[in-house]
C-alpha cells in the first residue's frame, strides 16, 4: 500500500490529480501523465450495514471510509502511520500493522472489511492476508471486500498505472477522492472468490459493477 494516498479531488488538471493520488512515491518515481490510464469515475453507494461487535478494517487509513461509517466499532489498521493520522472519522483504535501478520488473537472480530485496499497489496500476498483475516474472525464472522477491477494491461502501451476517481455516497456525507496504483494482472471478483474457496470462506453476496465489485464472505460457524 505504499502508493496509496487518498485525497479529495479538487483539481482541474491531470498533473494535480496524479500528485494527490501518488504522493508517497518519490518525485523521480511519480508517474508521468502519459503513463497513467484515467478510468471513468466509480460511483459507490455505501449504506450503513449491520455488524455486531468490533470491525477490523484492513487498510483503514486515508479516507477512513469504514471508520466514518461505523465509528467506535472499528479497529483500523494500515501499514502507513501518516495514512492513519490523516484519516477522518472516530474509530475505536488506529494501529500501524501489517495485514500479513495481524497481532490479534484468534477469533477476535465478528466482521472484517477491506475497502479498496487489496488493490494496493501485492497479489502474491493475498493468500496470506486471507489466512490472517480468517484466523482473527470468529466462527460465522464476515469479510466484506470492495475493490477495483483492473484493466487489462496491453504489452505495447506506455500506460502502466491506473487512476480511479471515486465518489462514495455515505449516509451523511459524500467523499470525492482518487486512488492511483500500478496496473497488475487482470483482477476482479473471480480472483477473490477463488481465494475465498481456497481459504475456507463461503461467498454470501457478489455484486459486479462498472470498474469495481463487492463481495461478502463468511467463515463457517
Amino acid at each position: 500500500m505504499v502508493l496509496r494516498r487518498t485525497h479529495r479531488i479538487l483539481f482541474a488538471a491531470l498533473a494535480a490529480i496524479l500528485l494527490a493520488a501518488f504522493p508517497a512515491a518519490r518525485a523521480q518515481e511519480r508517474p508521468k501523465p502519459e503513463q497513467v490510464l484515467k478510468h471513468d469515475k466509480l460511483e459507490i453507494v455505501l449504506p450503513d450495514f449491520p455488524a455486531a461487535g468490533l470491525i477490523l478494517d484492513i487498510g483503514g487509513g486515508g479516507e477512513g471510509v469504514i471508520g466514518q461509517l461505523k465509528g467506535k466499532q472499528v479497529v483500523a489498521v494500515d501499514l502507513i502511520k501518516r495514512e492513519l493520522e490523516d484519516a477522518p472519522g472516530e474509530p475505536l483504535l488506529k494501529i500501524v500493522m501489517d495485514a500479513r501478520d495481524l497481532k490479534f488473537l484468534d477469533g477476535t472480530f465478528a466482521t472484517a472489511t477491506a475497502f479498496f485496499t487489496f488493490m494496493y497489496i501485492d497479489p502474491a500476498d493475498h493468500t496470506k492476508v486471507f489466512q490472517e483475516i480468517r484466523r482473527v474472525l470468529k466462527p460465522g464472522g464476515r469479510l466484506l471486500i470492495w475493490d477495483v477491477i483492473f484493466p487489462e494491461k496491453k504489452s505495447d502501451s506506455r500506460q502502466i498505472y491506473v487512476l480511479y476517481p471515486l465518489r462514495i455516497q455515505l449516509p451523511k456525507t459524500v467523499v470525492d477522492t482518487g486512488y492511483g496504483v500500478k496496473i497488475v494482472e487482470k483482477q476482479g471478483s473471480d480472483h477473490f472468490i477463488a481465494l475465498a474457496e481456497e481459504n475456507g470462506f463461503e461467498v454470501v453476496t457478489r455484486k459486479d459493477a462498472s470498474g469495481w465489485f463487492y463481495l461478502e464472505m463468511k467463515k463457517p460457524a
